[in-house]
C-alpha cells in the first residue's frame, strides 16, 4: 500500500493560528524607590550572563555589596528620568507595542516584555501559550548581539518554553545593527542638529562589557585581539559585540557624511575592577576637551529607547566632564524611542522572521 505524506505549506500553516510577537527590552524598576531599585538590581546582576562568575561569588558580590550600596544612588538617578508616565524605557516600549500591533494587524499578537522585572517574559509567553499560536517571533531590543543581552533573552525564553508540552515554531532576531532603517533612524535624529551647526567631533558611545566576555565568545581562541580585529565585520567575528559596535559606527558615519578623523567609538558604564572593552568613554571625553575640541555630537546606538544610560550618563554626566576639561557644546542625539521608522524596522523584522 502506497502512503503519501503531505507536507504543510507555510501558507497553510499560517492560516491555522496567529503569530505572537514578543518585543523584549532589558528592564526597569517598578518605581524609583530604593526597595524597587534594589530588587531590580538583584535580578539583573544575578544573571550569570551579566556577571559571569561562579554563583557563590556572584551572590555574595551582588547581595552583599552592589545591591545594598548601589541601590540608593541608582534610585536617586532613576528619579531624575522618571516621568508622570513612569520609566521612559517602559513607556516607549508600551507605545511601540500598541503601534506595532496596529500596523501588523489581527493576524499577530504583540506583547512587550522585560528581561528583568515587569512586564515579565513569563507573563508574555504565558499569554501566548493560551492562544494556540502557530509561531512566535522574539525580538530583543538590542541592535548588537551580546551574551549578556540578546543571549540572556534567548536563554530565558528557551528555559520557559522548554517546559511547555507543545512548543510552536520560534524565531529569534539576533541583531539589527546593519538594518537600513536602524541606521537611517539614528541619522534622522542627528541631521537636525548637524543642519543647525557644525560640530568639531562626533562620539559614538556604546554600553561596555568585560573583556573576558568578548574573549569567551571567540571559540577558536585565535580571532579576538580586542584591537584592529574589530576594524571590519566578517564571518569569524560576526558575533563579537565590540566588532558589531564599530560596524554600527562605520555605517552611521557613512550615512551622515562624517569625515575620517572626526569621530570616535567608545564604551561606557564600567562596573568593577576587571578590564572592560576600550576605549572608555570617560577617558575619551576628557581627552577631547583637553585637545581643544569645543563641540561634540554624541550618539548612544546600543539603545533604542532613552534611559538612564543615555539621558543621564551620556547626556548629563559626560557633558559635565567635557565642560570641566574645556569643552563648550555637548549635544546628545535621542534614541529611536517611538519614531515611525523604528516601528517600520520592527515590522520588517517580524515579516522577515515569518
Amino acid at each position: 500500500m502506497d502512503v503519501t505524506v503531505l507536507q504543510q505549506s507555510p501558507a497553510a500553516r499560517k492560516s491555522i493560528g496567529k503569530t505572537g510577537v514578543l518585543i523584549v527590552n532589558l528592564g526597569t524598576p517598578d518605581s524609583p524607590s530604593v526597595p524597587d531599585v534594589r530588587k531590580y538590581l538583584r535580578e539583573f546582576l544575578m544573571d550569570g550572563r551579566v556577571i559571569d562568575i561562579p554563583y557563590v561569588q556572584r551572590y555574595a558580590l551582588v547581595n552583599g555589596i552592589i545591591a545594598p550600596f548601589r541601590a540608593p544612588k541608582s534610585a536617586k538617578v532613576y528619579r531624575e528620568v522618571w516621568t508622570e508616565k513612569g520609566s521612559p524605557l517602559k513607556y516607549y516600549g508600551e507605545v511601540v507595542e500598541r503601534e506595532l500591533q496596529r500596523q501588523l494587524g489581527d493576524n499577530y499578537v504583540v506583547k512587550l516584555a522585560m528581561r528583568y522585572q515587569n512586564p515579565s517574559l513569563e507573563a508574555g509567553l504565558s499569554e501566548f501559550q493560551k492562544l494556540g499560536l502557530t509561531d512566535i517571533v522574539v525580538i530583543p531590543f538590542f541592535p548588537q548581539y551580546a551574551s549578556a543581552t540578546t543571549g540572556s533573552v534567548y536563554e530565558k525564553v528557551m528555559e520557559i518554553v522548554g517546559k511547555w508540552q507543545i512548543i510552536p515554531r520560534i524565531e529569534f532576531t539576533n541583531s539589527f545593527l546593519d538594518h537600513p532603517k536602524f541606521i537611517e533612524g539614528f541619522a534622522q535624529r542627528a541631521r537636525p542638529y548637524m543642519d543647525k551647526e557644525s560640530f568639531d567631533h562626533y562620539l559614538f558611545s556604546y554600553h561596555g562589557l568585560p573583556e573576558r566576555q568578548i574573549r569567551k565568545g571567540d571559540v577558536t581562541g585565535t580571532v579576538c585581539k580586542l584591537g584592529d580585529c574589530c576594524s571590519s565585520l566578517h564571518p569569524q567575528n560576526q558575533y563579537c559585540y565590540r566588532a558589531q559596535c564599530f560596524e554600527t559606527t562605520r555605517l552611521l558615519v557613512r550615512a551622515l557624511g562624517i569625515p575620517e578623523g572626526k569621530y570616535t567609538t567608545t564604551f561606557q558604564s564600567r562596573l568593577g575592577k576587571d578590564p572592560w572593552i576600550k576605549p572608555y568613554t570617560e577617558d575619551v571625553v576628557q581627552e577631547l576637551g583637553q585637545k581643544g575640541i569645543r563641540s561634540v555630537l554624541a550618539f548612544s546606538p546600543a539603545f533604542v529607547a532613552d534611559c538612564l544610560e543615555t539621558t543621564i550618563e551620556v547626556g548629563e554626566e559626560y557633558k559635565e566632564l567635557f565642560e570641566k576639561h574645556g569643552g563648550k557644546r555637548w549635544q546628545l542625539v535621542e534614541s529611536l524611542n517611538d519614531s515611525p521608522i523604528w516601528i517600520e524596522l520592527l515590522v520588517d523584522l517580524v515579516k522577515k522572521a515569518g
